[in-house]
């Protein structure tokens, strides 16, 4: 099987259940930048400092994957393919991870400036990609069925990824640059 098909030039593509639409339509752009998101994710799971982490980054890159593919799919068709599916333990597993990372950093009591070291301010740019993948996901959900844990996931995702960019700076032993707003 070749890699390129040619079925796109003329800027069109294929949703699971064979509907074709713009390349520029908004489910393609929720499903491709959660993509994105998952490729920086790989970054952030590659970083040395995550070694540790690296089974539950690539379990999220999973989630992701399952995401672009609910993402992906023709809601007004009756789709025979078997698509993953996405579950509230997913969430879950999310937020027991928060909590265990939130455990040993200090409290946060003031606004911070992403940055610090390479491998935190990959992290960031994961956690902002995040958040745009998640507001696509709800403009998409305004004209056209989005499963509401697929913002949910997207959603806590963001904290995760926030809260790992704080306990890879306690680790890193980098400073957290506080922001003094200018007044």
């Amino acid at each position: 099987m070749k890699i390129y098909t040619k079925t796109g030039d003329k800027g069109t593509t294929a949703l699971i259940g064979g509907t074709r639409v713009a390349k520029s339509h908004l489910r393609i752009e929720a499903y491709g930048t959660v993509d994105e998101l998952n490729s920086y994710i790989g970054l952030v799971r590659d970083q040395e400092v995550n070694k540790s982490r690296a089974d539950i980054l690539k379990e999220i890159q999973d989630r992701l994957f399952t995401i672009g593919s609910m993402l992906a799919t023709d809601p007004g068709k009756d789709v025979k393919m078997v698509t993953p599916d996405l579950h509230p333990e997913d969430v879950e597993l999310l937020e027991k991870e928060i909590d265990a990372m939130s455990e040993e950093v200090p409290p946060l009591r003031a606004f911070i400036l992403p940055g610090g070291h390479q491998s935190v301010s990959f992290g960031h740019v994961a956690r902002c990609v995040c958040r745009r993948a998640e507001r696509l996901a709800i403009r998409l959900q305004e004209e056209s069925p989005v499963e509401d844990l697929v913002i949910i996931y997207l959603n806590r995702l963001s904290d995760y990824l926030f809260a790992l960019c704080r306990r890879m700076t306690y680790e890193l032993q980098t400073e957290e640059v506080v922001w003094k707003a200018r007044v």
